[in-house]
């Protein structure tokens, strides 16, 4: 039996209730990524460096949310699986830094892909002004994050 984690008087516009639906809505994409087989540590790493580039394997454990010996195991996994390799670090000989490899970018344009697709079918069930509304919403979401993060 499941537990009901809102009471029936909540409403749709209660900050509870979108945060349900942002989890619910994050955790179908989610799984919807299958190629690679990634976990989603692994898949949220491979993301970060198929838009962002190199990054220093340091500054990927503090982007990540991890610790560096976690983050140095992680990148074995990848790099073992041919999805990532470590390169010097030409402005700090002592740095490594991290970058997909050719078939770490493939696996990341079709987890995209696939996410994308999960996300279009979602929309596709919606009624012509609620997906009008997600079309705005998402995207000025999206920013709004991006200035916050921007100001840290």
């Amino acid at each position: 039996m499941h537990k009901r984690v809102m009471e029936p008087a909540d409403t749709q516009e209660s900050p509870e209730a979108l945060m349900i639906a942002v989890e619910q809505l994050v955790l179908h994409v989610r799984r919807s990524a299958t190629t690679g087989g990634l976990s989603t540590a692994a898949s949220s790493v491979l993301g970060f460096l198929g838009r962002e580039g190199a990054y220093r394997l340091t500054d990927l454990a503090r982007t990540q949310r991890v610790s560096q010996p976690n983050m140095t195991q992680l990148v074995t996994r990848l790099e073992r699986a041919g999805l990532v390799r470590r390169t010097a670090d030409s402005r700090d000989g002592r740095g490594v830094l991290v970058e997909a490899t050719d078939a770490g970018m493939e696996v990341f344009r079709q987890r995209r892909t696939e996410r994308a697709r999960a996300l279009q079918e979602i929309v596709e069930r919606l009624t012509g002004p609620e997906q009008e509304a997600v079309r705005t919403a998402l995207p000025a979401l999206a920013r709004a994050i991006g200035d916050s993060a921007a100001e840290d």
